[in-house]
């Protein structure tokens, strides 16, 4: 067992002004400093804060290696960035070029005080594609992870529908949809009637288009496709959901799905705004996502908080609270689907937590915590210790796990794609 001593300590409910957490795997214990008596082995926090570790709701780890590369192309809209950009590139990765993804992603992760991720992958190469994933994310990094295959016609449907049913009956897996854009109505039969009850993870509206091309060519928007299909299980992640309407956003709130928001891929792609107020109106939980560009997940929170602002059209947008009861419930979310025990620092919990070196420039206390955290620690993401499961990852800001970075795969890789424009 080990311990930190003399630290602020705040998961989003509690906060200890001069505390104390004793861990292993697990939290052994947690209080105020009044009350310490243990002689384990012992770090001095010298007034560190402490808070729990992050989560990547829906990311795309294959985009690691895209950094960097010119595709030569200037799509004007949102098919056009996948037909000339993304689905051009994952088309070539092959196994080996997944797990350096994986491991640089991991990395970079951890570096931003992320343990935990939602993958959402694709490939060229699909058999044992998760499989890679998992054995890096979770077995080398020792992060947690939930995966799925992003299923589309523009693959094999059998492939696909395997390669989700593995991490699915290993307790770890969604099962994955791309855009119903990508998919037709003979497909998402197939994937019924292998997905079952479990809950899916699907782009939804992203852009307009796929709103478009789902009522001209179905009659119904995206989501009530799901819908006729049965597709809308408990806990499945719909993606993005910029372009819903009321009668999409009543069903999801009625199956009691959630939406990941990706307010910076959004403004990236110019596909739009969300519209927080629909989400509040029909209860929707919300949870955030890099979509993979980057693993900075505290500046997604931070500009669901300002483009809150903008989405319903009041200065006060979103409230502090607001945002903090999202992460609060985005942490129970993850820990319903996963088994995990995540997010608090508190007895029980699993030890996935961060410290920081912040010294708060004005009071710090009860009542303001997350104000701090929120403006001044997710500001500046960068953590001196990262531990997860009891160990630490990033000690005294030194990563703790080793990879080869491999430019000569990556060289290969840009060839394979060069070869293709």
């Amino acid at each position: 067992m080990k311990a930190i001593i003399n630290l602020k300590i705040y998961d989003y409910e509690n906060y200890i002004d001069n505390g104390y957490i004793i861990f292993d795997k697990k939290i052994i214990e947690v209080g105020h400093m009044d009350d310490f008596k243990s002689s384990h082995e012992r770090i001095d926090g010298k007034g560190k804060l402490l808070i729990p570790g992050l989560v990547n709701f829906h990311t795309h780890v294959y985009s690691t290696l895209f950094r960097g590369l010119d595709m030569k192309a200037s799509p004007k809209t949102f098919k056009g960035v996948l037909d000339d950009i993304w689905w051009k590139f994952d088309s070539k990765l092959l196994l080996e070029d997944i797990g350096l993804s994986a491991e640089v992603y991991c990395d970079e992760c951890l570096k931003a005080g992320v343990t935990s991720i939602i993958d959402h992958h694709a490939s060229g190469e699909i058999n044992g594609s998760l499989d890679v994933l998992r054995n890096v994310i979770k077995k080398k990094f020792g992060m947690k992870a939930m995966l799925c295959f992003e299923t589309s016609d523009r693959f094999d449907i059998g492939e696909c529908i395997r390669e989700n049913l593995h991490p699915i009956e290993m307790g770890d897996g969604f099962f994955g949809l791309h855009a119903l854009m990508s998919l037709s109505d003979e497909s998402l039969e197939k994937i019924k009637e292998n997905a079952g009850e479990n809950p899916i993870h699907v782009h939804v509206a992203e852009s307009i288009e796929d709103e478009k091309h789902s009522i001209e060519n179905y009659g119904l928007t995206v989501v009530e496709r799901l819908e006729k299909f049965g597709l809308l299980n408990e806990d499945s992640i719909l993606a993005h959901c910029v372009n819903i309407n009321e009668r999409e956003g009543e069903l999801i709130g009625r199956r009691n799905c959630v939406i990941a928001l990706n307010p910076t891929s959004n403004m990236n792609n110019a596909v739009g705004l969300f519209d927080y107020n629909l989400f509040k109106r029909n209860n929707i939980k919300i949870i955030i996502g890099t979509d993979g560009l980057g693993v900075n997940i505290m500046r997604e929170w931070q500009n669901l908080y300002y483009l809150g602002k903008q989405s319903t059209e009041n200065p006060s947008g979103i409230g502090l609270d607001e945002i903090r009861k999202h992460m609060a419930e985005s942490y129970r979310f993850f820990n319903r689907i996963s088994g995990s025990k995540i997010g608090r620092i508190k007895e029980g919990y699993d030890s996935d937590f961060l410290v920081f070196d912040y010294c708060p420039p004005t009071p710090m206390d009860d009542d303001n915590a997350f104000g701090h955290v929120f403006f001044g620690v997710f500001d500046s993401m960068k953590p001196r210790y990262v531990n997860a499961d009891g160990n630490y990852k990033i000690n005294d800001y030194k990563p703790q796990i080793e990879f080869e970075m491999r430019q000569d795969l990556v060289r290969e890789l840009w060839e394979r794609i060069g070869e293709s424009l």
